[in-house]
């Protein structure tokens, strides 16, 4: 990411010469007037006035016709004049970006963002620091950004259960996008990773450090970037889904909730929304988060691709955690996420068989 110097050098000027200065430095060195110099171009002369205030711009043609007249060069008075324009749209960015510096001081977690290394430590000033801010989520305007991020954001948001800063969230995903941008996968196949999903599902008995690698590759095999993103504060989300192009979806997981029923739960609740749901949508999850019929779906899809419904059934007779255990080896999973779900579904207390979960650092589990 450029610095905030290469963005703003010591040399910009901040005001913006036409090029008509120089037609009048051309006419006070020969004494002409105006009127005689709109004579010889074939201009008249409200034009050639117009040229010099910068009130016009210099055409390809009226360059040509200055370089038959002064002697200067077309390609000279072009590159006056695009230098001139260059330098109106910088200012004009400058100001709009001054406008911008109190969108960036009360909604962007600008700190977490400095010290993930996302933004140089030093801006120049906070016209700078607004510049590095639209360049890290790669738009140009501040409607660009609250469409592409701040909307999701606020759709998330919207929770009745918890609330989260919009700014938090729209950090969060961009981070993901950059890093599963760097994700090398193989076209999106929905029948590729439909046939995975049991031997993703055999994953959650393997240590973390075995089972993500292998998650990552298997979905990275059929189009789905796997990225592991830290939650920044505020963010309150632990996980989301989105299409980063026809052919390459984003699987992103926080480490929010350190359990691994709840990582499994929402891993496969993600593959969800990838599988089932419009390419258009991003998808951006807490636990308690739930209201949507899509999320709903999504949620039913993990719950069964775990404990298949007709092996939930059993769920309410198993009278012991040693039942558990058995229950959890006959069918294939992490004793952990049978009572993550015996819990979810009021067979068990939330107190009762939280040492058969099992911590997990997803932080480390992914580098």
């Amino acid at each position: 990411m450029a610095t905030s110097q290469e963005m703003h050098p010591a040399t910009e000027p901040d005001y913006a010469v036409p090029p008509g200065e120089t037609v009048r430095e051309f006419l006070d060195d020969l004494g002409m007037t105006q009127r005689q110099l709109a004579a010889r171009l074939g201009l008249t002369p409200k034009h050639v006035n117009q040229l010099i205030q910068g009130l016009v711009p210099l055409s390809p043609d009226v360059a040509a016709r200055l370089e038959l007249v002064t002697g200067m060069s077309a390609r000279m008075w072009n590159r006056l004049e695009a230098d001139y324009q260059t330098t109106l749209t910088r200012l004009r960015q400058r100001q709009d970006f001054a406008e911008l510096a109190a969108w960036v001081q009360n909604e962007i977690p600008v700190k977490e963002l400095v010290k993930r290394g996302a933004l140089p430590s030093t801006p120049k000033d906070p016209t700078s620091r607004v510049q590095q801010v639209l360049a890290f989520f790669g738009v140009a305007h501040l409607e660009t950004y609250r469409e592409l991020y701040e909307s999701p954001a606020a759709d998330f948001r919207q929770s009745k259960a918890f609330k989260a800063e919009p700014g938090a969230v729209a950090a969060w995903l961009r981070l993901g996008e950059l890093a599963a941008q760097d994700v090398r996968c193989e076209p999106y196949s929905k029948a590729g990773i439909e046939a995975a999903l049991p031997q993703l599902r055999q994953l959650t008995v393997q240590p973390s450090e075995i089972f993500f690698r292998l998650t990552r590759d298997i979905c990275a095999a059929n189009g789905i970037a796997v990225v592991v993103i830290p939650e920044i504060t505020g963010a309150r989300a632990c996980g989301a889904t989105k299409w980063l192009s026809p052919d390459k979806a984003m699987v992103m997981l926080s480490g929010r909730y350190k359990k691994n029923d709840q990582l499994w739960f929402t891993f496969f609740h993600e593959l969800g929304h990838v599988i089932k749901h419009s390419k258009k949508d991003v998808w951006i999850e807490n636990s308690q988060n739930r209201e949507d019929p899509s999320e709903q779906e999504a949620d039913s899809f993990a719950r069964d691709l775990l404990i298949p419904p007709t092996k939930a059934s059993r769920l309410s007779s198993l009278a012991s955690l040693d039942e558990v255990r058995r229950f959890a080896m006959e069918i294939g999973i992490a004793p952990g996420i049978v009572v993550g779900r015996m819990q979810r579904d009021g067979h068990l207390g939330y107190s009762v068989g939280n040492r058969l979960k099992e911590d997990i650092d997803l932080g480390k589990a992914a580098t």
